[in-house]
């Protein structure tokens, strides 16, 4: 039985549904097909927003033969075999596209098994992803390639194709059960008509139950590829909502993964590092309260666990910021790694034995302790031949404020 996602399939430009960046009129697409002269390139996208619909478009519109390959379930045989093919079709006087749905999946060599026969003109490859190509693919590959992105398919759009659905399935649903579908669908057309087209076995003489619709769509988790694209991007959103005050937002992003079925050991692991890099000496109490949410999560699990990482992330939001031991952190390795190695001064050198004090190990050091304010500000920190550096430069936000007012007495004092 054919399935409903199949049968709806666009076959022209203008039966697409959505991509209107790429399909409407005087978009790269449409000019693909009126001049008839199709090149190699990248379809990046979600799932379910046609790029392997689109390809197929491209290619019966341009009348160039197609030849598919998954790089799931191909190799290095199934390139050569495509290649031969091709070679047989130029004989015939025809181009030839070679279309490798999931195209991130194949190795380097792999994706070098294609570039001399794009630069020689055998073959237009046309590749899809749901992964970022600045990471899954060659330089070589996409300096030859154009990059088109997809997005995911709008409510608006995700309801007319449903219309056509229930045109083929002879359904009928009220608008707040098509609305539900629609959600449910979260931006993937493919998706849709499968849901569509289970609700169909459900139905009675094409009457849905709204109890139906519910059993249908439970369960249906909104879009995450674990440490693919999405979650990066979720990630960083859950970072910059905390850097910028808005517990609110920090708290969407984090049950969107959290939801989705990210490790909340990992969301555990990035709010302690957040406690250092965005809040640091403004909250000191940040750390701790982060590392307790974390063995909190440990003892509890989900999803009772899951309020004290929610604890964290609100804490961490709504705290005093300041970035300046992080900065401090970078700069100070950054001239640790560059400047070679430098000697530790005499006065800062242990002298544990007597033949270390003969040749001067210790010599010169000042104990603190026994100095006006407990610091003996004649004494220098740093190798002889870098000087005394600053890397620390406390915010006015929090503790740091105390802290700035400290350190801005010291230094003084040091310079004079």
């Amino acid at each position: 039985m054919q399935p409903l996602a199949d049968k709806l399939r666009p076959q022209t430009i203008n039966d697409v549904v959505g991509q209107e960046h790429l399909t409407g009129t005087n978009r790269p697409f449409t000019k693909i097909i009126e001049n008839n002269h199709l090149h190699s390139m990248i379809l990046w996208g979600p799932p379910g927003t046609g790029k392997t619909t689109l390809a197929r478009i491209l290619c019966q519109q341009t009348k160039v033969q197609q030849i598919n390959l998954s790089a799931i379930l191909s190799g290095v045989a199934d390139i050569r075999k495509a290649i031969k093919q091709a070679e047989e079709n130029r004989d015939m006087g025809m181009s030839t596209v070679l279309f490798v749905d999931e195209i991130h999946r194949f190795n380097k060599s792999q994706q070098d098994a294609f570039l001399p026969h794009m630069e020689n003109g055998l073959i237009i490859l046309i590749g899809a992803t749901t992964e970022n190509p600045s990471f899954a693919l060659n330089n070589a590959l996409l300096s030859r390639s154009r990059i088109y992105i997809l997005k995911n398919i709008a409510a608006a759009d995700l309801l007319v194709l449903l219309e056509k659905g229930l045109t083929e399935t002879g359904l009928t649903l009220s608008e707040q059960q098509q609305n539900k579908l629609i959600q449910a669908a979260d931006g993937d057309a493919r998706r849709l008509l499968t849901l569509l087209e289970i609700l169909a076995d459900y139905s009675t003489q094409g009457q849905v139950q709204d109890e139906d619709v519910s059993l249908i769509i439970s369960g249906q988790a909104t879009r995450f590829d674990n440490k693919g694209d999405v979650f990066y991007e979720q990630i960083s959103a859950l970072h910059k909502c905390v850097r910028s005050s808005n517990p609110d937002a920090a708290l969407y992003w984090m049950n969107r993964m959290l939801a989705a079925g990210c490790d909340p050991q990992y969301i555990a692991r990035r709010l302690l590092r957040m406690a250092s890099e965005e809040v640091g000496n403004a909250d000191p109490r940040a750390i701790t309260l982060c590392l307790d949410a974390w063995e909190t999560w440990r003892r509890m699990g989900s999803p009772e666990g899951d309020l004290a990482l929610a604890q964290a992330a609100v804490y961490l939001a709504s705290c005093p910021k300041s970035n300046a031991v992080y900065k401090a952190h970078n700069e100070s390795l950054a001239d640790a790694k560059n400047l070679g190695s430098l000697e530790v001064p005499m006065h800062l050198r242990n002298a544990p034995t007597a033949l270390m004090k003969k040749q001067g190990f210790g010599s010169g050091y000042q104990y603190d302790h026994d100095n006006k304010d407990s610091v003996a500000y004649s004494q220098k920190g740093f190798p002889d031949k870098m000087g005394e550096k600053v890397y620390y430069l406390p915010k006015q936000a929090g503790l740091e404020i105390k802290i700035a007012e400290k350190l801005k007495h010291i230094r003084a004092k040091r310079n004079d």
